[in-house]
Formats: C-alpha cells, structure tokens, sequence
C-alpha cells in the first residue's frame, strides 16, 4: 500500500463512477460489473477526489465538513487503500 503525498491530485479511475442512491440515501461506486455501496465516510472523501484537490486540500475540506481535526492519517490511509483496489488513479 503507497500512501499518496499531501501534493498530489487523486481522482477515481476511469471507467468508475459515483452515484447516489436516493432510494437506499447512500452513495455507491459503480465499477464494471460491481457495484460497491459506501459509507457516509468513504463516499464523502470519493466525492472530493476529481483530479482537482490535492489530498491535503480535501484533508481540510473534511476538517471543516466534519468540525474534526487530525483526520490526514485516516483519509490517507483510505485513499491508499482505495488505490489498491484500483478505485483512484496513480497519484499526479
């Protein structure tokens, strides 16, 4: 597992997608031939991975979201995780 560095820029691989289930009030990660329901957690920190944000700018963001702080380690540790299941894209 290769944690991403705070610089650089994740973002869902390609052809993944992200949805919310208005019927089930959860969000889901469609993945060819899957699809994998998420928490609340995970689905709010996919959400902000759009190739845009760099990860220690969606640290802050669920900081603020979330009126926590010291999340960095477990939102880096799921985003590695999430790599290795081939759900992000390599880190830019």
């Amino acid at each position: 597992m290769t944690a991403p560095g705070l610089s650089e820029r994740p973002r869902l691989r390609s052809p993944a997608r992200l949805r919310f289930d208005k019927a089930r009030q959860t969000d889901m990660l469609l993945l060819p031939e899957r699809v994998v329901n998420l928490n609340a957690t995970a689905g709010a920190i996919l959400w902000l991975c759009d190739g845009s944000r760099t990860v220690s700018q969606i640290v802050q963001e669920l900081e603020a979201r979330f009126n926590q702080s010291d999340l960095q380690a477990d939102i880096v540790e799921f985003m590695a995780q999430a790599a290795d299941k081939g759900w992000l894209e390599t880190w830019k």
